[in-house]
């Protein structure tokens, strides 16, 4: 059996994340800021709540200590929870902007990934999947046929960027885990308004496709549901 954790998994892509993975068998342990709502999506997918708010390291050293007593391993660890921040003009961001979007993008996957190391090192085949996004390649970003390229969001592509680094550099590291990056494509979630062209199962494909994967696999890989993106 293996056991899941996935941050902000209360709704859009970690639920879905969560309720395919579940389906597959896996045991899913649901991460999320909110109680009250973590707990309802739990219970309504056959999953386990766990409360952590990944800006906070008191709560996701609490939120380590708990599945370690209860389940005393992770085989995969889902860095998902993330946030959008201010579009447009970025001559008015302020240094508090950006820290309100890295400080869950970036330093988030940080706090959580280091505290759940112990765990997924019990493992035989220990994987950690960060939901990136194409928003932060420069290649796709440049890219006129890709709608990513007409989009102004300073803080959430540059986070992502360093998030999609951060995963290789992860993966360099940590030669015993297998470390990949997602990039969900533009799906309709809270993230947009809705707004994408993809389903939330869309675009859960390539989450679910990395946490999925037999050992050997690979590690250092950025993948859409289509396969590899550049990471330039």
């Amino acid at each position: 059996m293996t056991t899941t954790f996935i941050t902000g998994a209360n709704k859009g892509l970690g639920h879905e994340t969560a309720r395919r993975l579940v389906a597959l068998g896996h045991t899913v342990i649901l991460g999320a800021r909110d109680p009250g709502r973590g707990a309802a999506a739990a219970d309504a997918l056959g999953a386990r709540f766990v409360r952590i708010d990944v800006t906070d390291d008191a709560s996701v050293a609490a939120a380590a200590a708990d599945v370690a007593a209860r389940e005393g391993v992770v085989d995969v660890l889902i860095n998902n929870a993330g946030v959008h921040g201010p579009y447009g003009d970025p001559g008015e961001l302020t240094g508090a902007d950006a820290w309100s979007v890295f400080d869950v993008n970036v330093f988030g996957v940080i706090r959580t990934t280091t505290a759940f190391l112990p765990l997924l090192r019990r493992s035989s085949d220990p994987v950690v999947v960060n939901v990136s996004s194409g928003m932060g390649s420069l290649a796709i970003t440049h890219d006129p046929s890709r709608i990513e390229s007409s989009v102004i969001a300073p803080l959430y592509t540059a986070s992502k960027a360093a998030q999609t680094m951060l995963t290789t550099q992860y993966a360099k590291a940590f030669k015993d885990i297998r470390v990949n990056a997602a990039d969900p494509g533009y799906t309709a979630t809270d993230l947009n308004g809705h707004s994408g062209p993809q389903t939330v199962t869309e675009g859960t494909d390539a989450i679910v496709r990395l946490a999925t994967e037999k050992p050997g696999a690979g590690t250092g890989r950025f993948i859409d549901r289509d396969g590899p993106v550049g990471r330039s």
